[in-house]
């Protein structure tokens, strides 16, 4: 069943407690309730029914495009708005209604994209720009190809992405052939961009993502339970699996790692959980949010 690790030590009367508080329960998508299949299996989708029918709401939080997330929020049955492109865009499929936006400045956009053309980088990258729920690339790479599939979203090929610019990104995307470049860029955007200026993290090891300094998972988790729900962080459960999990899981009550995470998000988690293809959400919610109260004996 994978590795399962209590990182704050949590007891059965604990898990009761944790049962009775939690009131919102934040679901990532790649590497949570979704591997390597690209679907959510039935054990999470049944963990999930069965939290809602406690009247525990459920919400998807990920850095996937609004049409590539869709299918998952329906799959789960969830009915609060998506959270999106990292918590840049907070939008309700039910209404169509759009909570929040924050896209990146397209002056940023476009001083990240020259960083990313220079020569060093160019042919060691697929650059990847989203405005308005589209996707636009340079070229149809290896990298774009598998993006594209797994993704389901057909990308929009133009010869320089700058001219896309005359509205403000939501999200701006590298895909590397290595994790020591994405490594190696993050330092030096980090140099060059203060956290108050753009927010910069990796989804997966290859994966360099930019966004809006005021978007994040746990910038959106927290808009989502305090401004719209009236909830508090200790109402709130989230499951997540990487770096751009980490402000989400420092936010909630309740933090929960998967089992295939970095050590470093492992680390700051209440609970790690056994792997993607382990079904460690189903796991994570049985034991946090459908365990009965046991009856207490002298």
């Amino acid at each position: 069943m994978g590795q399962i690790i209590d990182r704050d030590p949590i007891s059965s009367s604990a898990s009761t407690t944790a049962n009775s508080k939690i009131r919102l329960l934040v679901l990532d998508i790649d590497g949570t309730i979704v591997g390597e299949s690209n679907q959510v299996g039935e054990s999470v989708k049944q963990a999930v029914q069965a939290a809602r029918s406690r009247g525990i709401q459920v919400a998807i939080a990920t850095g996937r495009m609004y049409c590539s997330a869709l299918r998952f929020h329906r799959d789960i049955q969830a009915t609060l708005p998506l959270l999106v492109y990292q918590g840049a865009l907070i939008q309700d499929p039910e209404t169509q209604q759009c909570h929040r936006h924050w896209p990146v400045p397209a002056e940023t956009a476009q001083a990240l994209l020259d960083y990313f053309e220079q020569p060093e980088r160019k042919e060691a990258l697929s650059v990847h720009v989203y405005i308005e729920d589209r996707l636009y690339v340079r070229e149809m790479t290896p990298a774009t190809q598998a993006y594209s599939e797994r993704c389901q979203v057909e990308p929009v090929m133009v010869k320089d992405l700058r001219s896309v610019l005359a509205k403000a990104p939501t999200k701006v995307l590298a895909l590397a052939n290595s994790p020591n470049l994405v490594q190696s860029m993050q330092r030096d955007l980090r140099r060059l961009y203060a956290p108050t200026e753009l927010y910069l993290t990796r989804s997966v090891s290859t994966y360099f993502e930019a966004t809006h300094p005021q978007a994040s998972k746990g910038a959106a988790v927290r808009y989502l339970a305090e401004e719209m729900l009236q909830l508090e962080a200790s109402n709130v459960m989230a499951i997540g699996d990487n770096f751009n999990d980490l402000e989400m899981l420092k936010y909630a009550g309740l933090s929960v790692a998967m089992g295939n995470a970095p050590d470093e998000i492992k680390t700051i988690a209440n609970w790690v959980a056994p792997d993607v293809e382990h079904q460690g959400a189903a796991v994570a919610i049985e034991k946090f949010l459908l365990q009965k109260e046991v009856a207490r004996t002298e």
